[in-house]
């Protein structure tokens, strides 16, 4: 017992002394807001004014999202124009390549509602391609995985085209993910 007073001795005089009246502390140095200019709701923001676009390649004969970080939402015909222009080096050397190179000509992309209207360019329906499916996949998939978009529909020359889904068989009608749902990785 007499032990335990010994050390609770030793514990009372550690620590900070007493003093017997209060004192002024000065501030360190530092550019410190004055009382009242801190708002409770202020929260930072990671990249303001950035936003993660979704993008459809291929991979090993599959459809698989890619997502980016851009300045902004990119317009529908933006966001087609990125998905175009292929994969980054560092998606190729993770295996991701694109089917749309001498599959699918675009010319442009129109927002109808939720619906979009694809423009195709070239003279014919046959490439002579065998993964025109993907192709296909890749431009709706990709558009349709935006809040604002629900179906693609393609046209060539202000006429609706027969493309083929997942399935293979060939629609004119418009189009969503659902259709290329088991060509799709992660679904």
């Amino acid at each position: 017992m007499g032990g335990a007073l010994v050390v609770l001795g030793l514990l009372a005089g550690c620590g900070v002394p007493t003093e017997g009246a209060p004192r002024a502390v000065a501030p360190p140095p530092g550019p410190f807001p004055t009382s009242g200019t801190v708002a409770a709701t202020q929260t930072p923001t990671l990249n303001p004014g950035r936003a993660t676009q979704v993008l459809c390649f291929v991979r090993d004969d599959r459809l698989v999202r890619v997502e980016r970080r851009v300045d902004g939402t990119p317009t529908v015909d933006a966001q087609l124009q990125h998905l175009l222009a292929g994969p980054t080096a560092g998606e190729r050397d993770a295996g991701i390549t694109t089917a749309l190179p001498g599959a699918v000509e675009v010319a442009v992309a129109r927002p109808r509602g939720t619906e979009v209207d694809v423009d195709l360019g070239g003279a014919g329906d046959e490439t002579g391609r065998s993964d025109e499916v993907l192709a296909f996949g890749q431009i709706v998939c990709t558009l349709t995985a935006r809040s604002d978009v629900d179906t693609v529909a393609f046209l060539r020359g202000g006429a609706r085209l027969g493309v083929p889904r997942a399935d293979g068989s060939l629609t004119q009608a418009p189009l969503a993910a659902d259709d290329y749902a088991n060509l799709i990785v992660g679904r």
